[in-house]
């Protein structure tokens, strides 16, 4: 129906309300009419007639989708009738010198009931005859708020919802056998199976925007044992600022799971060093730099040098940034190859930045393993150009992206990292620049990492392979381990080497059959194949051995470590003995070097 012949209708519809209410409540309260009288009824009819369109007028009732009427409609027709008999009131006294009480409570009541009535019952009707598909998916909504009162509301309303609420389920007991909306809530997470049995469930929503990381993982515990389909709805700044609708679902991730409460930043003392200063990015189109880049430009640095080997990755990094930030500061792409110690010079000389945050390197264990003079060239001669470049330059901070797998080595991967964090070290001692690393263990979804391995064996049909049965590692997700190099950065004093509060490890096996589940398949139908331990990779990661270990915090959830201090003449034989060496006797000369221990003689860096 066009808007020209729905204004229409409801305007006609409304004369006939208005004018036949006051002519019903008028006769059922005077059984004689006389002349007087029908005057009186002339002059009410006619004031009401014209003050209630205009009334209807001003609160917007003939511009209301009557379909999705709730409180806001009622009480805007409140309003509008209530206004109306006020001025015909008035209109009598002023014209009659007497007010007909009784006829206008009447014929306010008639006009609630219709007018109301009218509107409403087209809601009643669509949402009984219209919205609700055969093929609707029974869904269960878990949090009876704001959010989840949204959702289902936009369920039961929406033309092209593929759910329909079935009930809802609440840790707040107060909620409990109520029913909101005309869905009842049956419960807490821990009535989540019994419900999805008994109501024949065939899709879960978590409502409840605001939830924290392990009160979603004890939710998704109990949706699990269901074996049903599980969403999100999104976070509610993304609704709130019209990023996505509330409908918008999305699948619950295994780095919703997995991932803890994000460390909060000193914002204070970050804005300090990074506002208005330089900042140079290695490997600024990686998992890593890329959002290293995009936390720095949160507090508006001057200028952010993207320094990458890969033209396509600092492309998009680079058209990413000056999207957003490009009115801001600038934002300069350089490709470059670390291992050119001439272009890094160049690079540092030409830019002259405050803070270089250096997250370029190789990092895949069994790959470095077949390619160890490729390691070294990269992670140990790449590191080393750089820091030294920053160094002569006069670079203020230098922040070297480190791992877990530098403590007590048994790889090339690990021992190339270990030796650039004594590089770096040494280099603090005899520099104006401050020299600090920062360990984590594996970045949830970057390149390369086991996550997205695991999502192609799923789609492919499986099996998911694990190396083995007992193999843990620590995780962390790519922005949380952006912010400690970032926070690192302002906590350094200089030649500290920073490690984040990871938690408790996570059995590999229990990662995949998480995230088996969470792409509504059953352990049975993928299965997981143990493919036995790869060259180079250990059973248990460490952040710190027994030698370098701090208990206390320099920030919350960061710890200092106390690390070996290794004679520079050893490094400096390594390195310059590079090109003659095997590649047995590097293995061995480098695996010795990043396994020497913490000597007590030994400068310590307390916390």
């Amino acid at each position: 129906m066009t808007y020209k012949k729905r204004l229409s209708l409801l305007i006609l519809l409304d004369s006939l309300i208005v004018l036949g209410s006051i002519y019903i409540s008028y006769f059922i309260l005077t059984p004689y009419f006389s002349i007087y009288t029908s005057t009186t009824l002339v002059i009410s009819s006619i004031a009401l007639f014209i003050t209630h369109h205009a009334f209807a007028h001003y609160y917007r009732l003939y511009k209301k989708a009557w379909e999705y009427a709730s409180i806001g409609e009622l009480t805007s027709i409140f309003k509008s009738v209530t206004m109306s008999i006020a001025l015909t009131a008035l209109v009598q006294f002023l014209l009659i010198h007497d007010i007909y009480y009784r006829t206008l409570v009447i014929t306010w009541m008639m006009h609630m009931l219709f007018i109301g009535g009218t509107r409403f019952s087209w809601r009643v009707y669509r949402d009984t005859y219209f919205n609700k598909k055969k093929d609707q998916k029974r869904t269960l909504i878990i949090g009876a708020g704001a959010a989840g009162t949204m959702v289902a509301r936009q369920m039961k309303h929406g033309h092209d919802s593929e759910l329909y609420p079935i009930a809802f389920v609440d840790d707040d007991v107060k909620k409990h056998k109520l029913e909101i909306m005309g869905i009842p809530v049956l419960g807490g997470k821990e009535a989540i199976e019994t419900i999805v049995e008994q109501r024949r469930i065939e899709h879960i929503i978590i409502a409840i925007p605001s939830l924290k990381t392990s009160d979603l993982q004890d939710i998704y515990k109990e949706c699990a044992k269901t074996k049903v389909k599980t969403q999100t709805i999104p976070k509610i700044e993304d609704i709130m600022v019209g990023k996505v609708s509330v409908n918008a679902f999305k699948d619950v991730q295994v780095e919703d799971l997995l991932g803890r409460e994000p460390v909060q930043l000193d914002n204070d003392g970050i804005s300090e060093s990074i506002t208005g200063k330089t900042v140079l990015v290695t490997g600024a189109g990686g998992s890593i730099g890329s959002e290293i880049c995009r936390q720095i430009c949160k507090f508006t640095p001057d200028r952010v040098v993207l320094v990458g080997h890969g033209e396509n990755s600092i492309y998009a990094i680079d058209m990413e940034l000056n999207k957003e930030y490009g009115k801001e500061m600038d934002i300069i792409p350089v490709i470059a190859d670390i291992q050119d110690r001439d272009r890094m010079f160049e690079v540092m000389n030409t830019h002259r930045p405050d803070v270089v945050y250096h997250a370029a390197a190789h990092k895949h264990v069994p790959l470095m393993e077949y390619n160890p003079r490729e390691a070294v060239k990269n992670n140990v001669f790449g590191t080393k150009n750089v820091a030294e470049a920053a160094e002569t330059f006069e670079v203020n901070t230098f922040v070297l992206v480190s791992s877990d797998k530098a403590v007590n080595p048994p790889n090339i991967m690990g021992a190339t990292k270990r030796v650039a964090e004594m590089i770096i070290q040494h280099l603090d001692k005899t520099s104006k620049t401050r020299f600090v690393a920062v360990r984590f263990g594996n970045v949830l979804g970057s390149r390369g990492s086991v996550i997205p391995l695991f999502k192609k064996q799923i789609q492919a049909g499986g099996p998911v392979t694990v190396t083995h049965p007992e193999m843990t590692r620590y995780f962390m997700t790519i922005p949380e381990a952006s912010r400690l190099v970032i926070q690192a950065g302002v906590l350094a004093q200089g030649g500290e080497i920073f490690v984040l509060d990871m938690g408790e490890p996570v059995k590999i096996v229990d990662l995949a059959e998480n995230l088996i589940k969470l792409s509504g398949y059953t352990v049975e139908e993928i299965g997981v194949q143990f493919s036995g331990i790869r060259p180079g990779e250990k059973m248990y990661e460490e952040l710190l051995n027994d030698n370098e270990i701090h208990s206390k915090q320099v920030f919350p959830k960061i710890h200092v470590g106390k690390a070996a201090q290794v004679e520079q003449s050893t490094i400096t034989s390594l390195l310059d003995g590079f090109d003659q060496l095997t590649t047995d006797n590097l293995k061995q000369m480098l695996l010795e070097l990043a396994n020497k221990k913490y000597r007590e003689d030994s400068v310590k860096l307390e916390a």
